[in-house]
């Protein structure tokens, strides 16, 4: 990785993203202490949280794993709200860094995949910040910034590239609308991945419990469990994502194929990226179908929905670096 001028707006950028990924570290460490703590027995009691008063005026205790509750009556988490107030810090990093990369190339930030990496994570965050004023999902704190962690820092360490001026192809308004489109539809997958993988471990946990008692419900798997919501509730909202996602991954594609007619002469071509974004296309149809049809509930629809997002992560990274084709604008020598 070569090195802009330090006192440059790109080096100024340079300096905000990696500001933004240690303070995603220490969030992520706090997220982390927090399931650590919720497993811990004798902490059970501080999870339950105050969400409204009877008619008499007494407190009404929030039942564990209710992630439908405003956030001024959540469970007071003391690592859980470090870690949110951590990230919304590196947030304001990561999203000055993006504004001002996209400043000093004079145009969007996401013509390479360095700067790919740059939009997709910011939207991620930026997703996560956003849901948490609906829903209550800071168990997933620890599985996303750490993610965030690992794309970032990897493609600052790895696909950094200085500015340099857009090839003939890429100046379109396709840009602009096709680019951010997929980066919003990836930071919804990356959400319901999140929420599958809970799924999975939930799911296990209910299947090892043989009495109701909630003790013996701890001991069927890691004690943190017992607070989150149960499979069925992950997997539901898991799904509502993809739902959201996948409307923009069709949008991405027919957006796709326009910019192709405008930049090619033809709407399709079996291009390699072309090929791959439509197998993204497929995987989640599949995924929301299986979810629909009652058999495929569960274990097996929480698998796709990790597999679909994992294809996603391999069209931005492998397909992107090693398969030729028309899109060859990863920006890398």
């Amino acid at each position: 990785m070569t090195g802009p001028d330090p006192l440059s707006l790109d080096g100024i950028s340079l300096l905000l993203v990696w500001t933004a990924i240690a303070t995603y570290l220490l969030a992520f460490i706090a997220y982390t202490i927090d399931l650590a703590q919720r497993s811990v027995p004798a902490r059970a009691p501080a999870l339950v949280g105050v969400a409204a008063h009877s008619e008499v005026g007494e407190p009404v205790p929030v039942p564990p794993g209710d992630i439908r509750v405003p956030p001024s009556q959540r469970s007071r988490l003391l690592w859980a709200r470090i870690g949110t107030v951590l990230t919304v810090l590196a947030f304001l990093f990561h999203l000055a860094g993006t504004i001002l990369r996209g400043v000093s190339a004079q145009r969007v930030p996401w013509a390479n995949m360095y700067e790919f990496a740059l939009t997709g994570t910011v939207l991620i965050v930026a997703v996560y910040l956003v849901v948490l004023r609906r829903y209550d999902l800071r168990f997933l704190g620890a599985f996303l910034i750490g993610m965030v962690v690992l794309l970032l820092g990897g493609a600052t360490i790895t696909f950094y590239v200085e500015v340099v001026p857009l090839m003939d192809p890429l100046k379109s308004v396709w840009l602009v609308i096709h680019v951010f489109v997929a980066s919003l539809a990836t930071a919804l997958f990356a959400i319901a991945c999140g929420l599958a993988v809970t799924q999975l471990l939930q799911a296990r946990r209910e299947r090892r419990t043989t009495v109701a008692s909630r003790e013996d419900a701890r001991a069927a798997g890691p004690r943190f469990l017992a607070t989150l919501p149960t499979a069925e509730v992950l997997e539901s909202l898991a799904y509502r994502f993809v739902i959201v996602g996948f409307v923009f991954w069709t949008f991405t594609l027919i957006a796709g194929a326009i910019w192709a007619n405008d930049s090619w002469g033809r709407y399709w071509g079996f291009d390699t990226k072309e090929v791959w974004t439509f197998v993204i296309w497929v995987l989640y149809a599949g995924y929301i179908h299986a979810r629909a049809t009652r058999g495929w509930r569960g274990t097996r629809s929480a698998w796709l929905s990790i597999i679909g997002f994992v294809t996603v992560l391999f069209n931005f990274t492998i397909v992107n670096m090693f398969f030729k084709g028309l899109h060859a604008y990863s920006g890398l020598s």
